[in-house]
C-alpha cells in the first residue's frame, strides 16, 4: 500500500498532511478538528525534536500516534499540553490559533494528559484527588463532601466503572489510578484526552476495561490521542493513525487502509524482515534445573529445565507468579522448598552472589528501579557486574571500564552521545540495551530476561529479539518471561504457562497458539483449544 506521505524532492522535507491528501477525520473533512498542530517545529539546542509536524484530532475519534523512541512523540504531547511552546508553526483550538502559556492554560482549554504512571495523593480519597483545588463548597465555605462524592459517583457511572469515591487512593492499582485521572479530566470538561502508553503496566482484563472507557469517551464526543508501542492495541482501538519518524511527519491515514507491516515500515523507514527472527537451534545439555521450587503463598511446586541453545518462555497472566519464580531462581528472594541447579551445581537459597558465580544472569522487569542506577554513567552501569575484571587491587581502572563498555555498546548497537553520560538521558530501548550489556558482560551460561521488550519501540524490539536468538545460537540457555503473547509464540522453543502460582502447562513450539496458551493461563484445559 502506498503511503500518503509526500516529501519535497531533494530536501527530505515532510510536507503538511493536508497537502499530502491525508484523510481528515471520520467524515473526510466534514468537521473542524478540536485540536490541531500546523507545521509545528521545536528544537532543544542543536537537537530538532519536531520538524514541521501537523496533526488533527477530531471529536468522537481515537487517533493513534506511532513512532520509535526518539521520533518526537513526547515533544508533540508536551506541545499539545502546554509544557512546550513551539518554535514555529501553530496550535489550533477549534480551528483558531491559540497559545498555551503552560499546562494550566491547556487544561483550561480542555486538554488533559493521562500518563503511564499517574501521580495521586495517596492519603486522600478518590473524590478528593479528583476535585483537588476545586472542591464544591457548602455554607461558610466548608467543603461539601456529599456533593463531591455524588459528582464523583456520577463521573464513574458515565465511564461505566465501579469505584468507591470515598476510598483512599493508596493501594489502588495502576489501572484504577488511571481511571481516577480520566474522571478528573472529565470533571474539568476535558474535550481532548491524551493517553501516553497507558497500557504498559496493565493486565489483559485491565486493558479491556480501559478500552471500554475510551469507547465511552468517544461516544460523549471526546477526542482521544492514543500512544502505544503495541500495534495490536492501535488497530483494535483507533480509527486513524499518524506516524512520526526522526521528528518529522510521515503519514496520517485511516486505520482501515493500513496494515501492521505498513505501519512498521512508516515508523522505521525500512522493511523489517521479521519482528521475531528466531534461529533454529539444536538444544544441548541441561543448563538450568528447577525442582519443586516453592515459596509459600507465592508459587508452588515449580519444576522445569532449560537447555543450552534453547529459549523457554514463562507465560501467564499478571499475578501468576512468573517474576517471583525468576527472582527466587536468581536468589533475590528465598524459597521455602525445592532446589535450583546450574550446570549440575546446586545453588543455595537467597544468594545472588552464588547465582552469578554459577553463570546465572537476570535482566529484571523494571529496568529503571532494579536494572540500572539512573544517575550513573552508561559505562559505569555496564561495569557494575564486573568490577573485579576492571580493577587493579582496590582501584578501578577507568580505561578498562571504558573499553569494556565501548565494546558492548558496539555489539548491541547502542545509541548514545558519550559513554560518560548518565544512563537516564537514553531512550527506554537503549536503557534496556545497557541492562543487557551489563549482564552479558558476565559471560552467562543462563540468561533470565523478564519482559525484555516492555515499553520499547518496534525497531528496538526487533533488535532485542535478534540478539536473544543469536545468544541462543551461541549456546546460552534463555528463560524469557513475557506478557506479550506474539513475542512468546514468535521466540520460544517451549512455553511454560503459569496459573495462580503453579505450572499449568508445557507447550512445545509447534503446538503453541494464542488459544492454547491463554486456555492454560486462565486455568482451562489447553488441549481443549488446540
Amino acid at each position: 500500500m502506498a503511503t500518503n506521505a509526500k516529501r519535497a524532492e531533494g530536501t527530505g522535507q515532510v510536507n503538511d498532511p493536508s497537502e499530502a491528501g491525508a484523510p481528515r477525520g471520520p467524515d473526510a473533512g466534514a468537521a473542524t478538528p478540536v485540536l490541531a498542530l500546523r507545521r509545528v517545529s521545536k528544537s532543544f539546542g542543536a537537537v530538532q525534536a519536531l520538524r514541521e509536524v501537523s496533526l488533527e484530532l477530531f471529536a468522537g475519534e481515537a487517533h493513534a500516534l506511532a513512532g520509535e523512541n526518539g521520533a518526537g512523540k513526547s515533544t508533540l504531547v508536551k506541545t499539545l499540553s502546554g509544557v512546550h511552546r513551539p518554535d514555529g508553526g501553530e496550535v489550533l483550538l477549534d480551528g483558531a490559533p491559540v497559545e498555551f502559556n503552560g499546562p494550566a492554560a491547556a487544561q483550561e482549554a480542555g486538554v488533559a494528559v493521562i500518563y503511564q504512571e499517574p501521580t495521586l495523593f495517596p492519603d486522600l480519597s478518590v473524590a478528593e484527588n479528583i476535585f483537588m483545588g476545586r472542591q464544591p463548597r457548602a455554607r461558610l465555605g466548608r467543603i461539601d463532601r456529599r456533593v463531591m462524592h455524588a459528582e464523583t459517583a456520577e463521573l464513574f457511572k458515565r465511564l461505566g466503572v465501579a469505584l468507591d469515591p470515598g476510598r483512599p487512593a493508596r493501594g489502588l492499582s495502576i489501572a484504577d489510578q488511571q481511571l481516577v485521572e480520566i474522571a478528573k479530566a472529565l470533571s474539568r470538561q476535558a474535550r481532548v484526552l491524551i493517553m501516553d502508553e497507558p497500557t504498559a503496566a496493565l493486565s489483559g482484563n485491565e486493558v479491556a476495561r480501559l478500552f471500554n472507557v475510551v469507547k465511552t469517551l468517544r461516544e460523549h464526543g471526546c477526542a482521544v490521542l492514543f500512544i502505544s508501542h503495541r500495534l495490536d492495541e492501535i488497530f483494535e482501538l483507533c480509527q486513524r493513525v499518524t506516524t512520526l519518524r526522526d521528528g518529522a511527519w510521515v503519514a496520517s491515514e485511516h486505520i482501515s487502509g493500513v496494515t501492521p507491516d505498513d505501519l512498521v515500515r512508516r515508523m522505521v523507514g525500512r522493511d523489517l524482515d521479521t519482528l521475531y527472527p528466531k534461529q533454529d537451534t539444536t538444544p544441548g545439555e541441561v543448563a538450568l534445573t528447577v525442582s519443586r521450587l516453592t515459596r509459600e503463598g507465592v508459587f508452588t511446586d515449580i519444576s522445569f529445565e532449560v537447555r543450552r541453545g534453547e529459549i523457554v518462555a514463562l507465560a501467564g497472566l499478571v499475578g501468576a507468579g512468573r517474576s517471583e519464580v525468576a527472582r527466587a531462581i536468581f536468589g533475590v528472594d528465598r524459597w521455602d522448598a525445592g532446589s535450583v541447579e546450574v550446570g549440575g551445581r546446586r545453588l543455595p537459597a537467597g544468594s545472588p552472589t552464588a547465582a552469578m558465580a554459577s553463570g546465572l544472569a537476570l535482566v529484571p522487569e523494571d529496568r529503571r528501579q532494579q536494572g540500572l542506577v539512573m544517575e550513573l554513567s552508561i559505562e559505569r552501569n555496564i561495569g557494575l557486574t564486573g568490577l573485579k575484571r576492571v580493577s587493579r587491587g582496590p582501584v578501578i581502572s577507568r580505561a578498562a571500564e571504558h573499553d569494556r563498555a565501548r565494546d558492548w555498546a558496539a555489539r548491541l548497537q547502542l545509541k548514545f552521545t558519550r559513554l560518560g553520560d548518565a544512563v537516564n538521558v537514553l531512550s527506554g530501548g537503549n536503557q534496556q540495551k545497557v541492562v543487557l550489556a551489563k549482564w552479558l558482560a558476565t559471560d552467562p551460561a543462563v540468561l533470565i530476561v523478564d519482559e525484555p521488550t516492555r515499553g520499547i519501540d518496534i525497531g528496538t524490539k526487533a533488535e532485542v529479539h535478534r540478539l536473544l536468538s543469536e545468544l541462543a545460537g551461541r549456546g546460552i540457555a534463555i528463560l524469557m518471561i513475557s506478557s506479550d503473547l506474539p513475542e512468546v509464540l514468535g521466540m520460544a522453543d517451549r512455553v511454560l504457562v503459569m496459573h495462580e502460582g503453579r505450572l499449568a502447562a508445557e507447550i512445545p513450539r509447534e503446538q503453541a497458539t494464542e488459544e492454547s496458551v491463554m486456555s492454560a493461563a486462565t486455568g482451562r484445559d489447553p488441549g481443549a483449544a488446540a
